[in-house]
């Protein structure tokens, strides 16, 4: 039985008591004991516990009531009941109630090892399946970092150095340069590896409901909420939490993470309940957070704590060397995907590939592969199938006097935008940058917003 969880234990009943606590004490767990549904109730609203062990009689009280507040409070509270021989009866209708499970009285230290166990492991799978459909929700792609440069072969050094530590991590790069993959590498090379890696996309998560995302709110918590939620801290238990564009957190949202990192405990919305919690978190941004401490954007003493070891992902225009193999990469993978045998790139679209400059780095070249792959009517990917990648790639062949890189990409949003009858999320995305970072380039390159219907 794996030790470490917090149980409650509801029974008037003296010998119940001693018992429970001395064997479940022995193997490592946290008990508290108490004699009423009063006093339960009281202990549970501000407290979180893993499993608890009520009895069917308390004193003046119906057992059956208790629980029914207990799961009113938190409908996924495990509740066990504890029953005498004559009240099975009743004990199915806990059950029917929400009740886990019941049994019966006399409780022999073996019965009761076994049954909380058997609870634990449910709790356990419970959590698990709430990441695995976490997991679903993102792209699949490989967990192998592609790559032979050796820029990219220090940060290898670095992540199988740092991944076993329970150090926090904070990644830095460029848009598209491989941020997630890196945390989802150091995740698997970690001690929590057999536990849930879940994502937070902070740019994409309204501002308003951010801090729910992050703990959780209880039912009726506001408008809406008919439901107690778990948040991303509890769904992570044990695991790793990843913040992708942290800087995109308002200030506010940044003293709550900030304590919750250093308490090691969270309260769900409209909730006062405290619940601990384990895990590890890796961070990332592509902007400078040290400029963004100075202009008081971001909080220094949290920059702190997520900067224990910084790792700086490269762009992919200081690793040409990894260009080919991203792309033959990509390319089995889409080409898998569809269902078409393409045996490679000719040689000009290898040369076009490696003198583009990337601006949108892995994920425009991972994106420009399965545009190729979708339109190829071909076994080879040849510089004729270059007008389907709405990119610069061909001007670069083509153009006795290529036009300056900045000036290229302005031509290239440009292109994209009419495209896309000016809607910058689908330009974002088939630029393989998010919606801010099109808006800076726009802005940067004097791109009127209003110029293009639909913005």
């Amino acid at each position: 039985m794996e030790a470490g969880y917090k149980i409650l234990v509801i029974d008037d009943d003296a010998l119940i008591q001693d018992a429970c606590y001395q064997t479940l004490a022995k193997h490592g767990h946290s008990v508290t004991l108490v004699k009423n549904g009063r006093e339960a109730l009281v202990l549970f609203d501000k407290w979180s516990f893993d499993l608890i062990l009520l009895n069917l009689k308390l004193p003046g009280e119906d057992g059956l009531f208790v629980l029914a507040k207990i799961k009113d409070l938190d409908p996924e509270a495990i509740v066990v009941m504890i029953s005498e021989h004559g009240s099975i009866k009743t004990a199915v209708q806990a059950i029917k109630l929400g009740a886990f499970d019941f049994i019966a009285k006399p409780i022999t230290p073996e019965e009761l090892i076994k049954l909380v166990d058997r609870v634990l492991r449910n709790r356990q799978l419970t959590i698990e399946n709430l990441y695995l459909k976490q997991s679903l929700k993102q792209e699949t792609c490989s967990t192998e970092i592609i790559s032979k440069s050796p820029v990219m072969e220090k940060i290898k050094e670095m992540i199988a150095m740092v991944g076993p530590t329970e150090s926090t991590v904070l990644l830095q790069g460029e848009t598209g340069t491989g941020k997630g993959l890196v945390a989802q590498k150091i995740h698997e090379m970690s001690r929590r590896r057999g536990h849930p890696f879940i994502s937070v996309d902070c740019g994409s998560l309204a501002k308003t409901i951010f801090e729910t995302e992050l703990f959780g709110h209880v039912k009726g918590a506001f408008t809406g909420a008919d439901k107690t939620q778990r948040g991303k801290f509890e769904m992570a238990q044990g695991g790793t939490l990843f913040f992708d564009e942290i800087s995109n957190i308002n200030l506010e949202i940044q003293a709550k993470l900030l304590k919750a990192v250093e308490e090691k405990r969270i309260s769900k919305v409209g909730d006062h309940k405290v619940v601990d919690v384990d895990v590890r978190l890796i961070s990332a941004t592509n902007r400078n957070l040290e400029k963004a401490v100075a202009e008081r954007l971001f909080r220094e003493d949290l920059f702190f704590r997520l900067n224990v070891v910084s790792i700086h992902l490269p762009p992919l225009r200081e690793r040409k060397d990894d260009i080919p193999l991203l792309a033959k990469h990509f390319l089995g993978i889409f080409g898998r995907r569809e269902g078409k045998t393409i045996e490679g790139f000719s040689p000009n679209v290898m040369e076009a590939f490696t003198k583009y400059h990337w601006p949108g780095n892995i994920r425009e070249l991972e994106n420009t592969v399965e545009r190729l792959v979708i339109f190829a009517r071909q076994r080879t990917i040849t510089r004729q199938d270059l007008v389907y990648t709405n990119t610069v790639l061909s001007s670069v062949l083509m153009k006795k006097d290529p036009l300056r890189l900045e000036e290229k990409e302005r031509l290239h949003i440009m292109k994209v935008l009419e495209r896309t009858n000016g809607n910058k999320t689908r330009a974002a995305r088939l630029l393989g940058i998010d919606r801010k970072t099109l808006r800076m380039k726009m802005k940067k390159y004097q791109i009127p917003a209003d110029s293009i219907s639909n913005p």
